[in-house]
């Protein structure tokens, strides 16, 4: 425990909490105290954690930690079986409880400053089965999902990039290199095309070469289809040979079971079954209902206001300091029969725990398994397709163990003769060692005998001599084959040199001729030139021309039919005025004399404006005969137009087409 609060204390004086704490002090904080310096260390793990607790309720305080905790993947000390005890420490701010929080958390981070980042995109939300039944909430779920897990493979490469070493300066170098590479190739390129366009008829060339590597690239392409095709050919034959493997070996561990492994895995298949059916299921959705009720009985609500809401957080702190209160006074009474009750519920509520979470471990446990069978399977298949043996089972296994057995006999057997002829190695080592001491005195003898006859060092000349004499036969011999394979190197060199010039003459004599036609065709070629090109200006100028007098005559239209528009809108005007007045005129029958007076005003007036409505259907008609025209000239104007274009777009390179008055070139 002291080593615990030594590392505690080292860590939170360091950067970047700077608590200045000592044994002492640490030792000596209050519940509140330690759980603010708690609540510290999980803000710097999760930003959103950084609040003052004294501002929060305890009940808040614990939810929010609990929740930060089980997403950190803590564990407690006690296990499950305390997680109560476990609970009602933290709400108080028990040493044993914090304590191991924050040696667990400053131990680990970075680490745990990762999870807690993953975990903001990575824990999933819970939807209920129910609400995804509805189109726009399903649909909407799936795209979440999927930014999910394109989330998980960014975060993947973004890992694998920070560990595969590369760093900035070497990019930059990269870069550099490249940008210089880029330059040489651009400058090559550039030497390329003025040597191209020394030749003659080069346009064709590279549109030849053009389309010859367009054709290169289609061949690639179906070429890559083609193997991409077979691929998926022998992905298929696979799959089809690893069910088929795993059909076989169904078959045969059905052959191989008894009745009685049968009937007792069904046996617990059907009591695992009906616990799921008869105790988890329906807990699970009564617990579910309860969560839609609620969430009903909320949306059927009307909405809030401030106020209301403030009312609402004042009852609910209320009611939770009277159940603070409660549960101190129940821990002051400890009435030992409530605390026999208590025992007993607690004992309850740990089996059914326990029992919830073994059933969960089962299930686990048979994902897990079917998870193994199929690689399993996958594995046998892949080793069969690879030449490998397959999966033996059975009796079968029982003949592999007799005949391993037989082999393990063998390699003793084996191993023993291996032990013996290590022996012999042995004594054939100390025998070599003798001989070499005794050549090693002979030798020495024989120094003494020559130096006593005054021919000393008469064997060590003669085996230089051998010596020498065997080098130089053996550098002669070498000497013989380097003359011969360069004499032979020197015909092959010779052969080639003489089938390049026989292959290049009849080359050579052509390219004389295509210089000497390309010096025949070079004036007649900056004649035709030139003749394009006056032809071209001529051609550009009578468009420009001809646009300009489509433009001014589409606009004298646009004015002749707004004009007319005009006048059809002030007949229409003038005739409802001539009804009104009609109207009007039939009214007045049986007025007065000053009424018809007025009336013979009004007949004046009705009169003029008969006279506006003869003269506007007088010029109606040349009118709308002018605007006929104009239209006509516009539709032949167009017509002249797309004539000349097709005609320009057929027309063969090199023709000339004939206008009134007009010669054009088309190139």
């Amino acid at each position: 425990m002291s080593e615990q609060l030594k590392f505690i204390v080292e860590q939170l004086n360091r950067e970047p909490f700077k608590k200045n704490f000592n044994l002492i002090t640490f030792d000596s904080l209050e519940p509140m105290q330690l759980l603010q310096t708690l609540n510290d260390a999980l803000a710097e793990i999760d930003p959103k954690q950084a609040i003052d607790i004294r501002e929060e309720m305890p009940e808040q305080t614990a939810k929010r930690m609990f929740t930060l905790l089980g997403m950190l993947k803590y564990k407690p000390p006690g296990g499950m079986s305390e997680v109560s005890s476990f609970r009602q420490g933290l709400v108080i701010g028990s040493k044993p409880v914090v304590h191991p929080i924050l040696h667990w958390l400053l131990q680990r981070i970075p680490e745990l400053k990762k999870r807690a980042y993953l975990a903001r995109f990575l824990v999933k939300l819970e939807v209920p089965a129910e609400f995804l039944q509805d189109d726009v909430i399903a649909e909407t779920f799936h795209q979440y999902e999927e930014l999910v897990g394109g989330f998980k493979n960014i975060h993947k490469e973004c890992e694998q990039l920070k560990s595969s070493g590369f760093s900035t300066a070497e990019i930059r170098r990269d870069i550099v290199a490249m940008e210089e590479e880029k330059d040489q190739l651009i400058k090559r390129v550039e030497r390329l095309k003025k040597r191209v366009e020394a030749v003659s008829n080069h346009q064709r060339m590279l549109e030849l070469a053009r389309q010859l590597r367009v054709e290169k690239e289609r061949e690639e392409s179906l070429a890559h289809q083609k193997q991409e095709q077979k691929n998926q050919l022998f992905q298929a034959e696979q799959r089809l040979q690893r069910c088929q493997i795993q059909l076989r070996d169904l078959q045969q561990a059905a052959a191989d079971e008894k009745p009685e492994s049968l009937m007792k895995r069904l046996e617990e298949d059907i009591k695992f079954n009906s616990y799921m059916v008869s105790e988890k299921l329906p807990r699970e959705l009564e617990n579910t209902r309860k969560v839609v009720k609620y969430l009903q009985k909320v949306a059927s609500e009307p909405a809030l206001g401030q106020a209301e809401l403030r009312e609402l957080e004042d009852k609910i702190r209320e009611t939770n300091t009277e159940i603070n209160h409660l549960i101190e006074k129940k821990m002051m009474r400890n009435d030992p029969m409530d605390d026999k009750l208590s025992l007993f519920r607690q004992q309850a509520a740990i089996i059914v725990r326990k029992k919830e979470t073994k059933v969960e471990e089962l299930q686990e446990a048979r994902e897990e398994l079917a998870a193994v069978e199929r690689e399993l399977n996958m594995k046998s298949s892949q080793a069969q397709e690879r030449g490998g043996a397959k999966l033996i089972r059975g009796d079968e296994f029982k003949r592999y163990v007799a005949k391993m057995r037989g082999k393990s006999s063998t390699y003793k057997k084996k191993r023993q003769e291996i032990a013996e002829l290590k022996v012999e190695y042995g004594v054939l080592q100390r025998t070599e060692e003798i001989l070499r001491e005794r050549h090693t005195a002979g030798q020495q003898q024989l120094e003494s005998l020559e130096a006593q006859r005054g021919i000393s060092g008469y064997s060590d000349t003669q085996e230089e001599l051998e010596r020498v004499s065997a080098i130089k036969s053996e550098l002669d011999e070498m000497k013989g084959r380097t003359l011969d394979d360069m004499s032979e190197m020197v015909k092959k060199l010779n052969s080639v040199i003489a089938e390049k010039k026989s292959a290049l003459s009849p080359l050579i004599k052509d390219l004389r001729a295509l210089r000497q036609e390309h010096a025949e065709l070079a004036p007649e070629f900056e004649q035709k030139k030139a003749q394009y090109d006056t032809c071209a200006a001529g051609l550009e100028s009578n468009r420009s021309k001809l646009e300009q007098e489509v433009r001014m005559l589409r606009e004298e239209t646009a004015q002749e039919e707004s004009r007319y528009h005009h006048i059809n809108c002030m007949r229409e005007i003038t005739e409802s005025q001539m009804e009104r007045a009609a109207d009007q005129s039939k009214i007045n029958q049986s007025m007065d004399i000053q009424v018809r007076r007025t009336e013979h005003c009004v007949t004046v007036g009705l009169q003029v404006l008969r006279q506006q409505v003869k003269q506007v259907r007088e010029n109606q008609e040349p009118n709308m005969r002018q605007m006929k025209m104009w239209k006509d000239l516009e539709t032949l104007l167009e017509c002249k137009k797309q004539c000349y274009l097709k005609a320009q777009s057929q027309a063969p390179i090199g023709h000339v087409i004939q206008d009134v008055g007009k010669d054009m070139l088309v190139l």
